[in-house]
């Protein structure tokens, strides 16, 4: 193998075990079995555990962004349809990358800050706010509300996601179509100034 082809071999075995055991429950001995290589060589390559699975997360982290983005670039779109491919985009990372959702979910290593699954988390409902603080203004609303509406838009379907991995039903598609449902209606009557009923 090729240098290129042997780091890439290390990052599949890599994500593979990370996926299966998590990160602490792995160690570099393992991760050498697996790929039939001594562990010299994933110190090599990678100075350790925690250097691969670094590469792991960063990819996995760009991977999931980059389509939850690009599901969300066209703000021409009506925001039903931008919510619609969002959750989509999402369930179908989830669908397509398992591995990668299982490592993005666990607990990551104390020294991880930025790229870590609530920091991405954080991105796409700065993307969210947006939308909906224009749709806000648009229907006379006060925008000051926006980021916490996203947040709750992002953590219902991050949560439902992390439980949909389990279950996989219903369809990827009915699922969104379901937490489009919840989410649209219950902005479609959004009450401008909400209280409790019981105070």
């Amino acid at each position: 193998m090729t240098g290129r082809e042997r780091r890439e071999q290390l990052v599949a075995v890599g994500r593979r075990l990370f996926a299966e055991k998590g990160f602490e429950a792995t160690s570099v001995e393992e991760i050498a079995a697996r790929a039939k290589v001594s562990k010299p060589i994933v110190y090599e390559h990678f100075g350790g555990k925690e250097g691969l699975y670094a590469v792991v997360v960063d990819r996995e982290t760009s991977t999931l962004l980059g389509a939850l983005e690009a599901s969300l670039d066209d703000p021409r779109q009506h925001p039903r349809i931008l919510m619609e491919r969002a959750a989509l985009a999402f369930l179908t990372y989830i669908d397509d990358h398992e591995d990668g959702f299982r490592i993005l979910v666990r607990d990551s290593p104390t020294a991880a800050g930025s790229g870590t699954y609530s920091s991405l988390l954080g991105d796409v409902a700065a993307k969210v706010e947006a939308i909906l603080a224009a749709q806000l203004r648009m229907r006379k609303y006060t925008t000051k509300d926006a980021s916490g509406y996203a947040r709750m838009l992002v953590g219902m379907v991050a949560y439902t996601g992390q439980w949909w991995l389990e279950t996989r039903t219903p369809s990827r598609e009915e699922m969104a179509a379901r937490m489009v449902n919840l989410s649209w209606y219950g902005l479609g009557a959004l009450e401008k100034s909400p209280r409790l009923q019981q105070h």
